[in-house]
């Protein structure tokens, strides 16, 4: 059935077709029934009608991933790193109408778009390269006449759960390389991004030729996910969960699994410095600060949230910066030149506002910025932040940044540091071995030096420390994450028992 909805100017527009999930290479709805709308963050259009999964049908994905495992690991590793290669070919031919459905589903602008869609076809590539790196060693043994192995084989069913923000990076890392190693998956992308972040990928893996059970997708409504969430760390099936989201919901998500001794991986909350020295260009750090600041609404995980400043420069920087933030255009994420676009729903938009009206109620300063503008927040800046205010202390997912005043590098370093968080950094300086020295010091999982704190690649460790979660989800590291490690010794000439 196809529904009509009304935008927010109160225009009809054409019937919506409904989506459906990916089970066991085929399309099929929610075992109960039941739909949900996913939205336009700026227009509030319907892009999709989707399934609203249960736990019923993440059982059923489930058995379908767990039904494919052993042929999956068993095929050729050339035959899978041809379907990657395949998958990443079409994702890169289909880019333009990629682009505008991440418009559309997230209200991504242009450029947030074209990075996503450019960069998720490097994300299968690499997956495709690691195809072969699943190997073990030879041990030495003491046990005379005995051979000894150590063999890495797939984990198992790895679950995939992903979050809204950066849909189609986040979705495709938590299952590219688990793939490559032999797992099959089940991806269970937001409520607020079920295509961008799940279905276009059923689609760009079917297309692909992927065998039956391998890959899977299962949507759910908003307000479900942990329903979902709950059968994959219960179900024995799943032997990997891979997660990035709020620091909130991976604890949620690390205590139950704890208690079925089952292995995650998470990705978490930041609170991210931006360390700028005495000695940097100062034009180059302002631009640095406001791509890391305010790319995507300042909604990923890694924005830069503090902006540490040394005192000799500080008041030519805020100038700068302020100038510059007020250039930047607000609005429609479908005009070229707008880079700050629509916050994903009216729950983020409130959570921003409340947390800048908060640090201003107890002294805060603005410098720019602060306000509503629809479903937009201006970019803003806030200084004078004290440790009482809600800004200070936790993750605000939203293009809002403070300036911390500093008098030495390791001031900047302790301010750094002093946050719960620790998921990435960026040091602007023409002293490379003190930015070494500030590196090894910093509590996070990722420092950029001479570069702003956004910022990941394919072949990359990227992870985080402290609340800002463990395991590493990129390059070789994440073999650590997604495969078994096994002891497995060969008796070559009978062994003497004393007994």
């Amino acid at each position: 059935m196809a529904i009509t909805t009304e935008r927010r100017d109160g225009a009809a527009h054409e019937p919506v077709a409904r989506r459906r999930m990916y089970i066991d290479g085929a399309w099929a709805d929610a075992a109960k029934g039941g739909t949900f709308e996913d939205s336009d963050p700026f227009t509030g259009e319907t892009v999709a009608v989707v399934p609203a999964g249960t736990r019923e049908d993440a059982r059923r994905a489930i058995d379908a991933a767990h039904g494919a495992l052993h042929a999956w690991w068993k095929t050729p590793p050339s035959e899978k790193r041809r379907l990657l290669l395949k998958a990443a070919d079409i994702l890169e031919r289909r880019q333009q109408e990629i682009v505008k459905i991440l418009a559309a589903e997230t209200g991504a602008t242009f450029g947030w778009a074209m990075f996503q869609s450019g960069f998720t076809p490097g994300l299968l590539r690499e997956a495709a390269g690691q195809v072969s790196s699943v190997t073990g060693e030879i041990l030495p043994a003491d046990l005379p006449g005995a051979f000894f192995m150590a063999t890495r084989q797939p984990a198992g069913v790895v679950a995939g759960i992903a979050p809204w923000n950066a849909p189609l990076i986040l979705s495709l890392r938590a299952v590219a390389l688990p793939l490559a190693y032999g797992n099959t998956v089940v991806l269970k992308p937001s409520a607020e991004t079920p295509v961008a972040g799940g279905l276009l990928y059923a689609e760009i893996f079917d297309e692909a030729g992927f065998p039956k059970g391998v890959f899977n997708v299962i949507t759910n409504a908003p307000g479900h996910s942990a329903e979902i969430g709950d059968e994959f760390i219960e179900n024995p099936k799943v032997r990997r969960v891979s997660f990035t989201g709020s620091t909130e919901a991976g604890r949620a998500i690390a205590e139950k699994a704890g208690r079925h001794l089952k292995r995650v991986a998470l990705e978490l909350s930041g609170y991210n410095p931006l360390i700028v020295l005495r000695d940097a260009d100062v034009d180059y750090a302002v631009n640095a600060a406001c791509f890391g600041t305010f790319l995507h609404q300042g909604q990923i995980c890694m924005s830069a949230r503090n902006l540490i400043v040394e005192r000799p420069i500080a008041d030519t920087f805020v100038t700068k910066l302020v100038a510059k933030t007020k250039t930047l255009g607000v609005g429609d994420p479908r005009i070229p030149t707008t880079v700050i676009g629509p916050l994903i729903n009216k729950q983020q938009l409130n959570k921003v506002r409340d947390s800048v009206e908060d640090a201003v109620k107890k002294g805060a300063k603005v410098l720019v910025g602060g306000n509503v503008e629809g479903p937009c927040f201006q970019p803003t800046l806030l200084t004078d932040v004290k440790n009482d205010m809600r800004i200070d202390h936790e993750e605000c997912f939203g293009p809002v940044a403070i300036v911390t005043v500093v008098d030495s590098p390791g001031e900047a370093v302790r301010v750094a540091n002093d946050t719960r968080y620790g998921l990435s950094a960026g040091i602007i300086t023409r002293n490379f071995d003190q930015a070494l020295d500030m590196a090894e010091r910093l509590e996070t999982g990722m420092v950029h030096i001479n570069d702003q704190p956004v910022h990941d690649e394919p072949q990359a460790p990227f992870g985080g420390v402290k609340d800002s979660g463990f395991g590493r989800m990129g390059g070789r590291a994440a073999l650590e994450e997604f495969t078994e490690l096994r002891w497995i010794t060969v008796q070559r000439e009978p062994r003497q028992f004393p007994f």
